[in-house]
């Protein structure tokens, strides 16, 4: 994988570079070397700090995007063990945007569906760049109502820009196949798990985030349209969508904050592209907690907080004292 850097990242990877330069030519003798290194250490962890601590909304959209971010099949692979994928939606053909099986999270069967968006160009192409076709969304549903048939936990990854918007996607149903899903996950008889690994990105994320419990990476986001998209309609120009991030509050603090999601999974210093092991161990030791939560509640405990949950996202509240 090719390494690459934000405009931001720019004063740390030069430091770094400096740094592999001064570790490759020491030797262990040298004494001004190792004092040299050891200064770069402390520099480059400071300024890392100082960078990724006032991060505007604009950069974490860049990070969620970021191509070295690991992707749903990089989880996988990290954190799960005996993954058996299950193709087609038995309507249409396969969608390879979305992968949905089975799997084990330590002891545990549980199934796994995500968007992939791909790292080489024929991937992307293949992956159609983590942009869902309704058969994508009808596969996840047939995967889900087999995980309910057989009484496993769902855990769902989302990570897409949205729904594809292309003709063919809606002559074959692109909004019904969203707005089913929607239904049958607010009504699923068993656990749902959601985590929001890079762009959560309107429809097509929100066609796998209805979830008992809702959990955000750090630097991903969350939202009803892109930036971009925002401002092409607010201002008609798409250069002003560093502005719309900053309106439209699409960050993990934000919308833990306003109640759309329950848990923020810090990622490793740097973001979760500079070590995907890390990322995946913090991922993973959330969603073994989250399950333990949701595990022992009966059915009609948990579409009832289902129920509730997603009623009381964007509710109006009167302040103490207000009018």
């Amino acid at each position: 994988m090719i390494l690459q850097y934000l405009d931001f990242e720019r004063p740390i990877v030069d430091l770094e570079n400096r740094l592999d330069q001064l570790r490759r030519v020491d030797d262990g003798t040298d004494r001004s070397v190792r004092e040299e290194t050891g200064k770069l250490e402390k520099k480059i962890a400071k300024i890392r700090k100082e960078i990724f601590s006032n991060l505007t909304r604009w950069q974490i959209t860049l990070l969620a995007r970021h191509p070295n971010r690991p992707y749903m099949l990089d989880y996988m692979n990290l954190m799960f063990r005996n993954f058996l994928e299950i193709h087609g939606d038995r309507l249409y053909r396969d969608d390879p945007s979305i992968v949905a099986g089975f799997a084990e999270l330590d002891a545990e069967k549980v199934l796994v569906i995500g968007q992939q968006k791909g790292r080489n160009t024929n991937e992307k192409i293949r992956r159609n760049f983590g942009m869902a076709h309704p058969e994508g969304y009808r596969k996840a549903l047939r995967v889900m109502k087999l995980a309910e048939k057989f009484r496993l936990p769902v855990v769902t990854f989302i990570d897409t820009p949205g729904a594809f918007p292309g003709i063919g996607a809606e002559e074959r149903g692109q909004s019904e196949a969203i707005a089913r899903n929607l239904l049958e996950m607010a009504r699923l008889e068993t656990p749902i798990v959601v985590v929001v690994i890079g762009e959560g990105g309107s429809g097509g994320a929100l066609a796998l985030g209805v979830g008992d419990l809702i959990l955000m990476m750090e630097f991903a986001i969350y939202s009803v349209i892109s930036p971009e998209g925002c401002a092409s309609i607010l201002w008609r120009d798409t250069a002003s969508a560093e502005t719309a991030a900053e309106m439209m509050k699409i960050t993990a603090p934000d919308l833990k904050k306003f109640g759309v999601v329950d848990r923020i999974i810090p990622e490793p210093e740097g973001g979760a592209h500079r070590d995907h092991k890390a990322a995946a161990e913090a991922v993973k030791a959330a969603l073994v907690e989250s399950l333990a939560a949701v595990r022992s509640l009966s059915v009609r405990q948990l579409l009832d907080r289902r129920y509730a949950k997603f009623r009381e996202i964007g509710r109006m509240k009167r302040k103490a004292g207000g009018a």
